[in-house]
């Protein structure tokens, strides 16, 4: 397609989106409530279409040569699907947050003012494989009062198409605007960029959800605001007082339960205080799972099939079945080393130590910190968001599990009786 056919293809897009909005922000919480409940029974009943197209997409993906991380993202299953509908209800189940007063106070010159949640508008979201993301993306989008202009990479297209008929089939059921939720038809990658650029009137934000290069070029490109993180290099440390049993469990889990997500765990950080007793074992636990370990001199010392790390291993976000490891002076270093190396994502500490917890959960400036549990639970289905349309790094708006409080914006309602300013 020309630039032209594209510009062609996504203006309408961008007005639909603009109308729906204003009629979705004014849209009951009953009405939205509806249109997720029938979205997540459209979903159940369109399994079997669902896993069909997704079948002909990982296929597709196999014979392109995606690599596992990808193909892993990519792959639906019946539990999949009915996780999804699962999650789409417990966003219906949500406390709605437009119209949520956040804060009210009264003037002395009896001005009543209040702070009040509103929508966004108009969320792009541009996202690769996981097609999971547009059923996500949209019910989240919808239960916030905003219009959501989908982009899923063309290796899930079929994928995505199948989820989104379902979101629609729940939009027509409450009386909703088809165009409220829009799935962009067209794998060409120059959508991509009128998206980012030219449609400046029409989205107000957003979402890249992918690999490092996807989001560094929504990052460079966006002419508006942006959403996102660009790689989650998450790290686990092992404080001298972890339990070693939890500490096992903990870093294992959170390593390779799924590699390919960006809360999984790519850098092992261990108190030299307890190398002799923790180190060992951690090590040879995900050595014996099939995970490549490529480590400092102290950690190479305990089993001769660690590799020798880099210094650019400490930078590096796997999603594979690879860790980086080191031996730190405590917490202080601990902290240091992520500070240099991290980019702000997800961390966690082991340690029956309140006060090394304490350290590390205020030193440590991510987006979540954990204690004494998985980094793999940095996710927004786990934090009670019903799902996510992603995890953020930024420091404004924003931060972590981005769910449907983290969709809006406010503004200030102020109620007078007849004052004016002298």
């Amino acid at each position: 397609m020309t630039l032209q056919d594209i510009a062609a293809l996504m203006t309408p897009i961008g007005h639909a989106a603009v109308a729906a909005a204003q009629v979705l922000a004014q849209a009951t919480t009953e009405r939205k409530n509806a249109a997720l409940t029938a979205a997540a029974a459209s979903l159940r009943a369109r399994a079997a279409g669902i896993l069909a197209a997704n079948a002909h997409d990982v296929k597709a993906g196999e014979a392109a040569g995606l690599s596992g991380a990808m193909l892993d993202r990519l792959k639906l299953d019946e539990a999949r699907i009915e996780s999804m509908a699962a999650g789409v209800e417990q966003i219906a189940a949500l406390a709605d947050p437009v119209g949520t007063v956040i804060a009210e106070w009264e003037r002395p010159n009896g001005l009543r003012i209040q702070r009040v949640r509103v929508p966004l508008g108009v969320i792009g979201i541009i996202y690769e494989s996981r097609p999971n993301v547009t059923c996500d993306a949209g019910a989240l989008c919808l239960k916030s009062g905003n219009a959501a202009i989908l982009r899923g990479g063309s290796e899930s297209h079929r994928s995505s198409t199948a989820i989104h008929a379902c979101l629609v089939d729940g939009l027509r059921a409450a009386g909703l605007p088809e165009a409220c939720i829009q799935l962009v038809p067209t794998t060409d990658r120059a959508a991509v960029g009128c998206m980012l650029a030219g449609m400046t009137e029409s989205i107000d934000v957003i979402v890249p959800r992918g690999g490092k290069s996807l989001v560094a070029r929504v990052q460079q490109e966006a002419r508006v605001p942006v959403i996102g993180h660009l790689e989650g290099n998450c790290h686990v440390y092992v404080d001298r007082a972890a339990d070693l049993n939890m500490a096992r469990a903990i870093v294992k889990n959170a390593k390779l339960r799924r590699t390919g997500i960006c809360g999984a765990a790519e850098t092992l950080l261990l108190d030299e205080s307890c190398a002799q007793t923790h180190l060992g074992p951690i090590v040879r636990d995900l050595l014996d799972a099939g995970c490549e370990v490529r480590g400092d001199a102290t950690v190479r010392a305990v089993d001769p099939r660690v590799k020798a790390a880099t210094e650019d291993d400490w930078y590096t976000e796997y999603l594979d079945s690879i860790i980086a490891a080191k031996v730190v002076r405590g917490v202080d270093e601990a902290v240091a080393h992520i500070a240099k190396y991290g980019s702000a994502h997800t961390e966690s500490i082991v340690t029956e130590d309140p006060v090394a917890a304490e350290k590390f959960l205020s030193g440590v400036d991510s987006a979540i910190v954990l204690h004494n549990a998985s980094t793999q639970f940095a996710d927004g289905g786990e934090f009670g968001m019903g799902a996510e349309i992603g995890i953020s790094t930024d420091r404004f708006h924003a931060r972590g599990p981005v769910g449907v409080e983290q969709l809006t914006s406010y503004k200030y309602l102020v109620r007078g009786a007849g004052q004016i300013r002298r």
